[in-house]
């Protein structure tokens, strides 16, 4: 049988039959699966709507949801690639019903891994540490938020690995506690230290900046010791308790404050998975209405697919 192109048909190829004169379409299964999936593609990562992807597929809302649902179902695994001087992002972010705690390759952004729970648990975040060195993953640094169960499990997984505590993290917790407008002077001082964290950029800031802080330690120490006594429980506690923890947050967050200067590849913030995670539920909240399992199966594809690219 000899076939010649035809123009085309409802954005199809079509086909004439020089023997017979029938016109036809190709139907081709595995092309008609590829078309849908790219649609899928939009409605998981380009933030589309069923109703846009309707007009623009010519499917129905109906019969896209179905389809849709069925990739849901289908959701594949984040695959871990070896690499060698890894500097890792680490943290989690809170849904509804769950949490989400991401591994994140600081250079490009690739998400190693990826873990559904109900909190941070120090058991858990271990177990994917000694899986990502099981499976091949050289880590130089990790970057993290400081929480306990996460110090915890790389203290006791990697105590070699440099750990980098978030500066954002630690600036914004200290802003909080410290208020906008403190009353004191010691407040009003150490909230000007806390704000100039992100402008530490070489080691010279580094000194200047520690030695700022110091200086505001011995002349406030008698200040940060103050304490007050309870005459119903007959128990003191510090007076100053809001600016105790601040300062207390920076001393205890200091060996590992700066590891960055001396090595550029390491993050100084989790900026880079807090944007990311950002990313995601935006992407999450344009198609509500989703279970949570489904919900689930769709964070798991946007990881996948964003990987891809």
């Amino acid at each position: 049988m000899e076939v010649i192109r035809w123009g085309k048909q409802v954005g199809k190829q079509r086909f004439k039959c020089k023997n017979c004169g029938i016109f036809f379409t190709r139907n081709s299964k595995e092309q008609t699966l590829r078309n849908r999936f790219v649609w899928f593609e939009k409605w998981v990562i380009e933030r589309q709507t069923f109703k846009i992807l309707s007009r623009e597929s010519g499917l129905s809302k109906d019969t896209l949801q179905r389809i849709f649902y069925e990739y849901l179902s289908r959701s594949p695994s984040v695959k871990i690639i070896k690499r060698t001087s890894v500097n890792l992002r680490m943290d989690a972010t809170y849904f509804k019903r769950f949490c989400l705690v991401c591994y994140q390759d600081n250079e490009d952004g690739y998400t190693q891994l990826i873990r559904f729970s109900n909190g941070e648990h120090y058991e858990e975040i271990k177990e994917d540490l000694d899986n990502l060195l099981r499976l091949g993953i050289q880590l130089e640094s990790i970057t993290t938020d400081g929480h306990k169960s996460i110090l915890k499990a790389i203290k006791k997984s990697l105590p070699d690995v440099i750990v980098q505590r978030c500066l954002v993290h630690i600036q914004r917790m200290c802003l909080i506690w410290l208020t906008k407008y403190p009353k004191h002077i010691a407040g009003q001082e150490l909230r000007r230290l806390v704000l100039m964290l992100l402008q530490i950029k070489t080691s010279n800031d580094q000194l200047s900046w520690k030695r700022a802080l110091d200086e505001w330690q011995k002349r406030y120490k008698d200040y940060l010791n103050e304490k007050t006594f309870n005459s119903e429980t007959g128990r003191y506690w510090y007076t100053h308790k809001l600016l105790r923890r601040s300062h207390q947050t920076i001393k205890r967050a200091m060996p590992n404050m700066f590891h960055y200067l001396s090595n550029p590849k390491i993050p100084a913030t989790t900026n880079g998975i807090e944007g990311y995670f950002s990313h995601l539920k935006n992407h999450l909240d344009i198609h509500r209405g989703l279970s949570l399992r489904h919900r689930i199966d769709f964070i798991k594809w946007y990881v996948f697919l964003s990987n891809k690219k």
